[in-house]
């Protein structure tokens, strides 16, 4: 697919996403992951929530080496579905392969002695980040990357926030923030960028 085609069925993608409030990256949050990527150049990188597509199709034009490949889990049907729609699209079948399946019971089925990832991006349930947290230290490379995106929630997470609605997840965020920063394997850090991106990089000497 040429430049300019594939720039053209990503903006109808985006443009159909956010008509029909699917949640899917924000224009600066993907253009400051992408800008990471660019520096990484991964080999593998393991998504958590695939949506319709939208992010792993934007990754794959950073991904380097033989066999270079996403995987990306899917728990929502119809999310599945397009997804795959969206990724036959552009022809990149091999190199993007969509799982429909609850990441927190699929992501503990994954053999780290098989498989290994470059970069892990977190942008699923995030009441359910520390768990993803836990498969993701036990899944990346050393010196890979780890990025979870929304870890801000709307400002919610660095304040007062206490209200039963949304209580789970913010506390939840709140405890993925606190353990990526005090963990001696982990360099994190976390940007006001978008709806917050925590970046973390598992150290060599981990």
């Amino acid at each position: 697919m040429e430049e300019n085609e594939f720039k053209e069925n990503l903006e109808k993608i985006k443009i159909e996403a956010r008509k029909n409030y699917i949640p899917i990256l924000q224009d600066v949050s993907l253009e400051f992951i992408m800008m990471i990527l660019s520096i990484k150049r991964p080999n593998k990188i393991l998504e958590l929530g695939t949506a319709v597509g939208y992010s792993a199709i934007n990754f794959s034009k950073y991904l380097s080496g033989q066999n270079a490949k996403i995987k990306t889990i899917e728990i929502k049907e119809e999310m599945y579905n397009q997804a795959i729609s969206n990724i036959t699209l552009f022809g990149l079948e091999e190199k993007i392969e969509v799982i429909h399946a609850d990441a927190t019971e699929y992501l503990p089925t994954i053999d780290e002695n098989i498989e290994k990832y470059d970069v892990i991006f977190i942008d699923a349930a995030k009441g359910q980040y520390p768990k993803f947290l836990d498969n993701a230290l036990r899944l990346i490379n050393k010196n890979g990357i780890i990025i979870a995106d929304n870890v801000l929630f709307k400002g919610r997470v660095m304040s007062d926030y206490n209200e039963h609605r949304n209580r789970t997840a913010v506390n939840r965020l709140r405890n993925y923030i606190s353990v990526i920063l005090e963990d001696k394997r982990l360099d994190s850090r976390i940007f006001d960028i978008g709806d917050g991106i925590a970046v973390s990089v598992l150290r060599e000497e981990a």
